[in-house]
């Protein structure tokens, strides 16, 4: 049976994470993970200066082409070696993380409505819809606690990048999605639907 592949975007800090846990805690090792945000291009002939200034925030900043490959390759049945991306470096990892097939595959990240040849190959488009302050609250709590940015860092980034770059291309793809979900995991109704749809494929 091929599995079920669930891309879940939305703009940073609404809840796309909480509800690919919430799934995952659900289905247990049932589930892969994919996340876009581990595809950022590899920018080690930059200095850490100049890769601070680079815009994440555009569908240009990732290696789409390879994450395709690699989603190609899990829902035929083959472990990939995924990158790892290291936020406090602003550059990819010389690591890799290995990811075993599995009957549900989620896919999770800011852009992935924007391409169509990503978004022919989910089964189910979630698009997680949470108010702009409530995500920059969250953003910069995570930036400064989990990946050690300053907040004079955080705002920049939000004002000259983020900001400008959800209006262009986040907002605008979930009118792709199959359900637009408001404050992503913590929706229960929502949540029950979803597990109950992927129940119902899987057969758990």
């Amino acid at each position: 049976m091929r599995a079920l592949v669930i891309g879940i975007a939305g703009g940073t800090g609404s809840g796309k994470t909480t509800l690919t846990r919430a799934l995952i805690n659900k289905f247990e090792s049932k589930t892969s993970v994919v996340y876009h945000d581990n595809y950022y291009k590899e920018h080690s002939s930059l200095t850490y200066e100049e890769r601070t200034k680079l815009n994440y925030d555009s569908p240009e900043a990732f290696d789409t082409d390879l994450m395709i490959e690699q989603l190609g390759e899990l829902i035929n049945g083959r472990a990939i070696d995924c990158p790892v991306y290291d936020y406090a470096d602003h550059n990819r990892s010389s690591e890799t993380i290995r990811i075993e097939p599995n009957p549900v595959i989620i896919v999770e990240g800011i852009l992935l409505f924007c391409f169509p040849e990503l978004c022919d190959m989910f089964d189910i488009k979630l698009f997680v819809d949470t108010d702009a302050d409530v995500r920059i609250l969250r953003r910069v709590k995570r930036d400064v606690i989990e990946r050690g940015r300053t907040i004079e860092s955080v705002e920049s980034q939000y004002l000259n990048t983020v900001k400008p770059m959800h209006e262009l291309y986040v907002e605008p793809s979930k009118r792709k999605a199959d359900l637009i979900i408001p404050e992503g995991g913590h929706n229960l109704v929502a949540l029950e639907m979803i597990i109950h749809r992927i129940q119902s494929y899987v057969g758990v």
